[in-house]
């Protein structure tokens, strides 16, 4: 097994649940070299998504409790409406040796702690898409009974990943109203800078590449600069020149009102789902 995981004291990784995300979590996990192929076991109840995991070389099985007893760091990665069942099913396999990680979207702490034994160490993560390109921004909350070391390890796992921030359990809404229905708002922007330059002549694959290379470059001066949005913006805008004519316009547009309201909308939907 690779370094990170010996260290660690932990020496097989699970996923129950073989979709998309499942997905991108191992392979990112896989490629940074945190856990060896081999080393991770999934289960899904058809070959439709395990094929991808033999594909990387893990193992996998139709038995979920199978997983919990090979592995004793677990990822729930299964549809929402369905983890419960399959919490109640492998919940005689738990033991104090496992920590726990949800990535199912809507689904509390206090739930998953309900469904599984006491003291079980849980945690729960919110992804987004951009895990599946090792992109990701990704936020966790622990439950009642896991601490710093868990948070540790499952925070250097996941940073495998993309970007990981431990934050409390009320601000996982937000970040799936930020991140993860925002990279949807990213692209409906992406598409229209695109369109933009097509009205004006440009051909639409150069258009939506040169669009698509610019949201990253950006985000990376962000990111790396530590500047605020607003720096930058002052920076790229002269006097009298292109740009301050460009932002007049988006500002008479309301770009800005309808994006907050945008993310205040997803998070309010988050929160509805969450109760449901």
């Amino acid at each position: 097994m690779a370094a990170a995981a010996e260290e660690s004291g932990w020496r097989r990784v699970g996923f129950v649940g073989a979709g998309r995300m499942a997905e991108a979590i191992a392979r990112g996990l896989i490629q940074a070299g945190k856990v060896e192929a081999e080393h991770m076991l999934a289960s899904a109840p058809s070959d439709k998504n395990l094929c991808r995991f033999r594909a990387m070389g893990c193992q996998t099985t139709h038995s979920n409790p199978e997983v919990l007893r090979s592995c004793s760091l677990v990822f729930f990665a299964t549809k929402p409406h369905i983890l419960p069942a399959v919490l109640v099913e492998v919940a005689p396999a738990v033991t104090a040796e496992h920590i726990l990680v949800s990535v199912a979207a809507g689904v509390s702490l206090s739930t998953l702690e309900e469904l599984l034994p006491p003291t079980a160490r849980v945690l729960r993560v919110s992804p987004n898409l951009p895990c599946i390109v090792q992109e990701g921004a990704m936020v966790m909350a622990r439950g009642r009974h896991a601490g710093s070391y868990e948070a540790r390890l499952l925070r250097s796992l996941l940073e495998a990943c993309g970007q990981c921030e431990e934050v409390p359990e009320a601000q996982v809404d937000i970040h799936t109203g930020l991140s993860g229905s925002g990279v949807a708002f990213v692209c409906a922007f992406s598409e229209a800078l695109a369109e933009g330059a097509i009205k004006m002549g440009m051909p639409s694959g150069l258009a939506h590449r040169i669009a698509a290379q610019t949201l990253l470059g950006t985000a990376k001066v962000l990111l790396q600069k530590g500047q605020h949005p607003a720096q930058l913006r002052t920076d790229v805008c002269t006097p009298g020149g292109t740009t301050i004519y460009g932002l007049h316009v988006l500002e008479q547009g309301g770009l800005r009102a309808t994006a907050m309201s945008a993310v205040e909308a997803a998070t309010c939907r988050a929160r509805e789902l969450s109760r449901k």
